[in-house]
């Protein structure tokens, strides 16, 4: 008999579905990365005469508020995703579409107060940190859990390549788009078109909603449930699209001269991937092809109880990613601000005082701050293909994340030497230069740390039924990270790029 080879991409069952989890975390991050490239300009809108340092400290309110709300209602979301009730699919639904709702709002806001009640909804419903990371690795035998942990870094870095540059490009349309939107345009005619003027932020927080919504629909019509209390229920999305399906093959390619290859009865949909990874020849999606045997709730037993949950193992764990979360998300927070900030005037601005402390940004506008932005995912991409399979081969999963931890203060450390080059040289190529060596530090430790972290997280959960729960608990055990949000944007404006060196430490 054929020994099975050794997991490869290649031989990972149920690819389709993997594809869905993972445009999950690409939507939510999509749509987090797209924001940061005109939020600082948007808060400006509402209230012109406010100072830069003001409007740091709302970005940081803004970003702040969202992760505290996220921090609260984390550990339920993730008791929902273990429950028989909800479920892994109905928890990742009801944040899809809430985040879409919060962005609507977060369009038509008119005020600070309205827009951090906004995005405090918005990180209240956030919960495809859990929801996906815990269907992922559900989706596929642990064997193959090294390789589908690398589609969560793989995610991020789809989003921040297009995200920012979508946010940039969409903001305030009529000031840069005015032959197409703004008087005597061609969309607007001869008035322009008066909603993009009223709320000249609008659009890119609308795109993202309708991508969240579109998301949305995908998980709603082809993802299965993998939490096993829920399996074998009746799924009307799973039916819905098996309907859709023979839809379109009786009546429109069948019209079109084609045919299917055998007979298929379309109450015996099965999946594009069934459970040994074959194709199906005629079917995409269907309704599960047996009940489950399990009553309904055995499986969420008193193991699932927090104090069980909280193992050592898993406290460890939890606060290597508290701190790995800690740092990125702050940096990613001071960077989008240190983008959008004005340039130092050598002549008559304010002198840094070296090594510490800088004064001013880049003075990027919005389309440029997205294209800089969209760097981080254009280098994790090749970092992610080219420099990971050998450095993981080489060193394995473990020491590989070991070392990456120390090249993140490395990043920290040069990114605000970044102003000098803004302020005292004309020379793009080299600002440029710059600004892709950090992010290629910076990205390249990420995509170590962060699938380590994971199967760590992962592996240290003491059962399989509660791992929607300590995925959860991974997202709630930032609980520093909303404080720090403001404190930083706070002191990064002040002091400019001492707060970043500050991140590193």
């Amino acid at each position: 008999m054929r020994q099975p080879g050794p997991p490869s991409w290649s031989s990972i069952p149920k690819k389709f579905e993997l594809a869905i989890i993972c445009s999950v975390r690409i939507v939510d991050f999509f749509q987090q990365a797209a924001l940061q490239a005109f939020m600082f300009y948007q808060l400006a809108s509402y209230s012109p005469d406010t100072s830069e340092s003001e409007i740091s400290f709302q970005v940081g309110v803004l970003q702040g508020v969202f992760t505290a709300a996220q921090i609260v209602t984390s550990v339920i979301w993730g008791r929902a995703a273990d429950s028989p009730t909800w479920g892994r699919k109905r928890v990742i639904l009801a944040s899809l579409i809430g985040q879409a709702v919060s962005c609507i709002g977060v369009a038509f806001s008119t005020s600070f107060a309205t827009a951090v009640i906004w995005r405090t909804l918005g990180g209240a419903v956030n919960a495809t940190v859990g929801g996906a990371r815990t269907a992922l690795f559900e989706k596929t035998e642990k064997k193959y859990h090294s390789r589908t942990s690398l589609l969560l870094p793989l995610a991020w870095n789809i989003a921040n390549i297009f995200g920012p540059p979508v946010g940039g490009l969409l903001s305030d349309p009529v000031r840069y788009y005015p032959a197409l939107f703004g008087d005597n345009s061609l969309f607007g005619g001869a008035n322009g078109v008066t909603w993009m003027k009223t709320y000249p932020y609008a659009l890119p927080n609308l795109f993202c909603a309708l991508v969240l919504f579109a998301d949305a629909v995908l998980v709603f019509l082809f993802l299965e449930e993998t939490l096993k209390a829920r399996q074998g229920r009746r799924d009307r999305g799973l039916e819905l699209a098996a309907g859709l399906q023979q839809f379109f093959v009786h009546y429109v390619l069948r019209r079109s001269g084609y045919q299917s290859l055998n007979d298929h009865d379309p109450r015996q949909g099965t999946s594009l991937i069934d459970d040994g990874g074959s194709a199906s020849s005629t079917s995409m999606v269907g309704v599960p092809k047996e009940r489950s045997t399990t009553p309904p709730g055995r499986e969420a037993t008193n193991s699932s109880t927090l104090p069980r949950v909280l193992t050592k193992n898993i406290i460890l764990t939890l606060t290597t990613v508290a701190f790995l979360d800690f740092q990125l998300g702050g940096f990613t927070a001071l960077w989008s601000m240190f983008l959008s900030s004005e340039k130092r005037d050598p002549v008559s601005g304010p002198k840094p005082h070296l090594p510490f402390k800088f004064t001013g940004g880049l003075g990027f506008s919005p389309s440029v701050v997205g294209l800089a932005m969209s760097i981080l995912g254009f280098v994790g991409i090749i970092c992610q293909f080219v420099l990971y399979p050998r450095v993981n081969a080489r060193f394995g999963l473990l020491r590989s994340t070991i070392y990456s931890l120390f090249f993140f203060p490395i990043a920290y450390v040069l990114a605000p030497y970044l102003s000098l080059l803004a302020s005292n040289s004309d020379n793009q190529v080299v600002l440029w230069s710059g600004i892709t060596l950090v992010a290629l530090i910076l990205i390249g430790a990420r995509t170590f740390a962060i699938p380590g972290v994971v199967l760590l997280t992962n592996n240290a959960s003491p059962s399989p039924e509660v791992l929607g729960t300590v995925h959860g608990l991974g997202a709630a055990d930032i609980w520093p990270y909303g404080r720090r949000e403001v404190v930083q944007q706070w002191f990064g404006e002040r002091h400019c790029g001492r707060a970043v060196v500050v991140t590193g430490v």
